[in-house]
């Protein structure tokens, strides 16, 4: 696995194997997972979502601790995804890394507690699955405008984001900031020591 300029951030990049009946690649291995992030990932839950043209979905986050740990992977279509660094105190506080994930590479990427993600779908029918290290849950759960001005986002020209009520509704990263909802960069990284500590 490959790490991104974010702390806590990595994508894979498999060696698909095509022949004339299609392709075969591994697209998750939990020890290559390990290695990197120096623990496992503890599999909670698993998302399927489809996706039209232009649907920006994110950004997102949760408490830490919990929050949840994402490994992200675009089966069908493509998708722009995106992590963001919200992370109070961190190096790289607001910034944020894109990668292309679609049906062709086959890339997948894995974001560690305490970072937000968000996405949009470049293709009609995009088709991601990813998977979870901790449930939903609703009490905990938070969202970060992705057209906030502040983060400055590149998301595609010429598509019309299309949100959902909710995120559209999202407070900006300064607002999450000052309503106390983002999580420290201190908080994390202790919680990423115990993860650490289990193995």
């Amino acid at each position: 696995m490959r790490q991104l300029s974010l702390e806590g951030a990595w994508v894979h990049e498999p060696k698909v194997f095509p022949d004339s009946r299609g392709s075969f690649h591994e697209w998750f291995r939990a020890s290559e997972l390990s290695e990197a992030a120096g623990h496992g990932l503890q599999l909670a839950q698993a998302n399927f979502s489809v996706s039209r043209r232009g649907t920006l979905r994110g950004i997102h986050f949760a408490d830490v601790p919990p929050s949840q740990a994402k490994y992200v992977k675009c089966v069908r279509g493509a998708v722009l995804d995106v992590i963001v660094d919200i992370r109070v105190g961190s190096p790289t506080y607001k910034q944020w890394e894109a990668v292309r994930l679609d049906d062709m590479d086959h890339h997948a990427v894995y974001l560690a507690e305490g970072l937000g993600h968000s996405f949009m779908a470049l293709t009609d029918d995009a088709t991601v699955v990813y998977l979870c290290s901790e449930g939903y849950a609703p009490g905990r759960e938070h969202g970060i405008d992705p057209l906030d001005p502040e983060l400055s986002i590149e998301w595609p020209e010429g598509i019309t984001p299309l949100l959902s009520e909710k995120d559209a509704a999202a407070p900006s990263l300064a607002e999450a900031e000052k309503q106390g909802l983002l999580p420290s960069y201190e908080a994390c990284r202790a919680y990423y020591a115990q993860l650490r500590a289990r193995g």
